[in-house]
Formats: C-alpha cells, structure tokens, sequence
C-alpha cells in the first residue's frame, strides 16, 4: 500500500489504550427545539443518557459515542443552531464525569464543527463525521465534505488531541456525485484529508456492513478501521478478526431497536462473545 498521509495509524491504541475496542452508542433522546422533544425536563434527558451508559460501561464496553439520534429529522450542519452543542456538551461532561471512559461525539447531519465545541468543552476524545472528504446525496440533501473548514476551527481551539473517526462509503445516502471514484479512493482521500480512523457501514442505521467492502476498505488505508453499524453476536468476531473495533448500537437495544433503553443483558452477552475474539 503507497501511504498517502504521514497520519499514524494506532488512533484506537492512542485512545484506549488497547488494539481493538467495543464502543457503546448513546442516542441522545430529541432535544429542546427538535420536533420529536416532548416538553420533558431536560434532566430526564441526561438521566436517559447516563442510564444507558452505565447499561454499557458496567457490562464491558470499553468507550462510548454520544449522539443528537433523537433529533430526527436531521437538520444540514450549516442550519444547525446553539442548543444542539450545549445540550449535548452538558450530557457528555456528565457521562465523563461519572464513567471516566474514552468517548466520541457524533452531531447529525454531517457537523463536525459542532462535535468538535461538544468534545472539547465535555472532555471528549474523538468526533465521527459521516462525510469527511468528498461530496454525496444524502437524506438531508447535498453534503460536502467538512474537512478543511473543520481542521481549521480545531487548530483555533488549540484541540488538536481530539481525532476524527470518519466514513468511507457512507450510509444514508449517495456515495458518489459521479461514479468515477471508488471505495478505495473514496478511503484514500480520508487520509488525505487528515482523518485519524476510518469507518466501514452499511446502507442505514442497524445494517451490518459487507466483510468484503470492509477487506477493501482495510487494504486501502494504513489508518485504524472500525465498523460503524449492523454489529451484533453473530457478526462481532469476524468483523473484529478485520477491524480495530466496532460501535454498535441497535443490537444492544431492548427489542433490538435504536430508540429503546440499551438492554444491560444483550450487552453482557455482546461482550462475552466478542471477548473471544478480544483474547485471539
């Protein structure tokens, strides 16, 4: 493989201290100014969150990602507003505060410049952005890739300790405005581009991503690979037998569904079948 960035490739290592890690999802529930929110304290909001996070970290997860799910519809980053980063900065300074574990922040759609405020001022380590490099089609409409505007507001910060986990070949949407790129330069360009990790996905929330696009996905980059959705028992210990990692969120939920409370015996049993591949 000809390197394309002098990035280093252990992120995962660098954050967890580990070579491989089980990172739990907490889906935010909707927040004030969002059309699912219910004019519910926003304390309840934040023990919601704690909950599930002490449903993943008491069984044997290793970190979290935190994310604005419950926010549906997704607003485009550029018309997103101020509530959203401090609602989602308290959460993620609580959740630090209590657990002490590596923790990631996602804001939806495609709004690195909002994760990057969150994680700094909650303590997080790492933000996932959906499209890092290039441009696609997605629910919310056309996305360009946040790189350089991103990297730049980082460095303004002085928050340059916090990396970007990013996908390649995304979900939700059109991967390509034309079709003249493929996945393993559509993953070149993320480290180009300056990414720290690389996610692997499927067509939408809960799809298990393809072993054969995460094999292309893995022999295109020199950075760590993660999968970012679609894990579940059956497929942790050959997705971790590719990958430096999984952030699963669905299959660990009550009925196996994103919305519901995490369910602290699937996540048990989650960790137990891939500690397995964990000690190999």
């Amino acid at each position: 493989m000809q390197l394309i960035s002098d990035r280093p490739a252990n992120a995962i290592f660098d954050i967890f201290g580990r070579d491989k890690a089980l990172i739990g999802m907490i889906h935010c529930p909707a927040f004030p100014g969002a059309p699912r929110y219910r004019d519910q304290p926003v304390t309840e909001i934040y023990d919601a969150c704690l909950r599930d996070a002490e449903a993943l970290i008491s069984n044997g997860m290793h970190g979290l990602m935190i994310e604005n799910h419950g926010d549906i519809p997704f607003l485009k980053p550029d018309d997103i507003t101020c509530e959203t980063a401090a609602f989602m900065a308290v959460v993620t300074d609580r959740i630090r505060q209590e657990f002490g574990v590596p923790l990631g922040i996602s804001v939806l759609a495609n709004a690195p410049i909002p994760a990057i405020s969150i994680a700094a001022a909650g303590g997080a380590s790492f933000i996932r952005v959906n499209e890092w490099a290039n441009a696609y089609v997605a629910n919310e409409g056309f996305m360009e890739g946040r790189a350089g505007e991103a990297l730049r507001f980082r460095a303004r910060l002085r928050q340059d300790q916090i990396k970007v986990f990013a996908d390649s070949h995304v979900k939700h949407g059109a991967h390509a405005i034309v079709a003249d790129r493929t996945i393993e330069e559509l993953t070149r360009d993320l480290a180009f581009f300056d990414a720290d990790a690389v996610i692997a996905t499927g067509q939408r929330t809960g799809d298990a991503a393809n072993p054969d696009e995460i094999r292309t996905i893995r022999d295109a980059t020199h950075l760590a690979l993660l999968v970012g959705s679609g894990v579940s028992e059956d497929n942790v210990e050959l997705i971790l037998s590719l990958t430096n990692g999984v952030i699963v969120a669905s299959s660990l939920k009550e009925g196996g569904v994103w919305w519901n409370p995490v369910d602290p015996a699937r996540v048990k049993s989650f960790v137990n079948v891939a500690s397995r591949a964990l000690e190999a």
